[in-house]
């Protein structure tokens, strides 16, 4: 069981993860809720724990926290619905050739840039290969694609082989469609160009603190404009956060604390919550080249059953959120809720794993901690060390977790990720190129159904992707402990349908209440 300690903020946590999250922004005004001439309401006041990087979609383009920014200036190609589903947004329709190797789109004909130039197949040729070619932290999505215009409405999509997760992709950062007339403007980092639904007042707003938006005039879907000002503040700070919520300074705000989420309803508010992210270890080192205690599906399994989730849920996160023991998402055509119960709380029988695996009197384990969110790795520790296992923590500094991580340094490490839809999934932390396989882990029937879900039929690739996720549990390539809830508090006056596949809410899920 876990000997409790005092525990670590579960800002803490997602900071860690994210590496990107002091101080309080200035709060604009709250809705009026009467709407004035144009029908709306004035103003939607938010808070975000993150600012933009720079509003050029070739060097910062970028969904998650920093989704807002970017969605309240651009247009995507295609866009989600608060369930999830692809929607027509920019592209009225797609169509795939006979192979899935050619995408094409038929784009609207009525759009235009805030400058007045029109946003046609060459402007999203030219966004797709500025994004494509850039340095933002998904371009890899796009590589070796080529875009094409047949007219100033028809865009195509060339790849060598299918890529199910294009379609998505295009709802996201990579589907953002900049003004190719700012490409070479020197001041596009922070005064973007593009078709969205407001506009940036640069003279209002502060890099970094307070952004402040107006609502577009010549927006070509007026209707889903619901306010005429948009305010997003950048508070970081937790507590801050939660001053803000109490002072009324906010109409929606991102909360990283779950353990608040009480006092903040108490206080009025509505919590809207997602599960997006996981939190566990990830065993990279699944060929012992640098552990060879983890090369043995019998260590990996034992690494499993160490574990107390529930605990942990409890400890880590004041119990919002579900413990698994997958990495697929419940929204996937592979998740088996079934697949949950396959490795019970045991640390007798985890010891009894490690001693068939030669390991009687366990082994020492060599990963990562900081000391910001000591805590977690605390508990961490005591668990594993439970079944025999020692952990030998090195402090590779906050901004070198992840560089040190994918070098790859270590053989395991604590992480939170975003469980993506399949097929970046797979591309993210499976495949043997993937992001987060650093080692390169490759297994004969991973490979084959990989393959599968690439080049099958539709219920050939979701049979595959079934398959995929039972083989990876079974063979314990990863030690999840729970989805994390994702939450999000919006006060009396404004309503929120939170999408289920993005760590922040469209801007178009808020509404004003009547």
């Amino acid at each position: 069981m876990i000997r409790w300690k005092k525990v670590a903020s579960a800002a803490a946590i997602a900071a860690a993860a994210a590496l990107i999250m002091t101080g309080c922004a200035g709060g604009g005004g709250t809705t009026d809720g009467g709407g004035g001439d144009s029908g709306r309401a004035d103003r939607l006041t938010l808070t975000a724990i993150i600012g933009p990087t720079s509003y050029d979609i070739g060097a910062g383009a970028e969904y998650g926290n920093r989704s807002p920014f970017f969605q309240a200036v651009f247009d995507t190609l295609l866009q989600k619905n608060s369930k999830g589903e692809i929607e027509p947004w920019l592209a009225t329709a797609w169509e795939y050739n006979e192979d899935n190797t050619v995408l094409t789109l038929t784009l609207r004909d009525d759009v235009t840039f805030t400058d007045g130039t029109p946003l046609d197949a060459a402007a999203v040729v030219g966004s797709l290969e500025r994004f494509r070619d850039g340095t933002s932290p998904q371009a890899a999505t796009l590589a070796g694609k080529e875009f094409a215009a047949v007219d100033d409405t028809t865009v195509t999509i060339t790849q060598d082989a299918p890529d199910p997760s294009l379609v998505n992709l295009l709802s996201i950062a990579p589907g953002l469609i900049q003004a190719p007339s700012s490409f070479d403007d020197p001041d596009s980092a922070t005064n973007p160009v593009g078709s969205g639904p407001y506009v940036l007042d640069t003279a209002a707003s502060v890099t970094g603190t307070t952004y402040v938006y107006t609502a577009n005039p010549d927006y070509w879907n007026p209707d889903v404009v619901k306010y005429d000002n948009l305010t997003i503040n950048v508070i970081e700070d937790p507590t801050a956060t939660l001053n803000a919520l109490k002072a009324g300074e906010a109409n929606g705000a991102k909360i990283v604390t779950n353990d608040t989420i009480p006092e903040i309803e108490s206080s009025g508010w509505t919590i809207e919550s997602n599960e997006l992210d996981f939190q566990g270890l990830l065993l990279f080192d699944r060929a012992g080249t640098m552990a060879p205690e983890l090369a043995d599906v019998k260590v990996r399994q034992a690494i499993n059953m160490a574990f107390d989730r529930e605990a942990l849920l409890q400890a880590l996160q004041s119990g919002y959120g579900t413990v698994t023991e997958q990495v697929f998402p419940t929204t996937s055509v592979g998740y088996d809720d079934a697949l949950d119960s396959t490795y019970a709380y045991d640390p007798d029988a985890a010891k009894e794993l490690l001693a068939d695996a030669g390991y009687p009197d366990g082994f020492t384990l060599n990963m990562m901690s900081t000391p910001a969110f000591q805590t977690t790795f605390d508990l961490v520790a005591q668990q594993l060390a439970d079944i025999g296992i020692t952990v030998n923590y090195t402090d590779p500094g906050a901004s070198n977790f992840i560089t040190d991580m994918l070098a790859p340094k270590y053989p395991a490490t604590w992480m939170q990720l975003e469980q993506n839809p399949d097929w970046q999934l797979i591309n993210f932390m499976i495949a043997p190129q993937a992001t987060f396989n650093p080692f390169h882990s490759e297994d004969p029937k991973v490979n084959e159904y990989i393959t599968t879900i690439q080049m099958g039929t539709e219920d050939e690739a979701a049979q595959a992707t079934a398959d995929l996720n039972a083989y990876l549990v079974d063979q314990a390539w990863f030690a999840p402990f729970f989805r994390v809830q994702g939450t999000f508090a919006v006060d009396a006056n404004t309503n929120l349908e939170f999408w289920p596949t993005n760590a922040y809410p469209s801007i178009f899920g808020f509404s004003p209440k009547s």
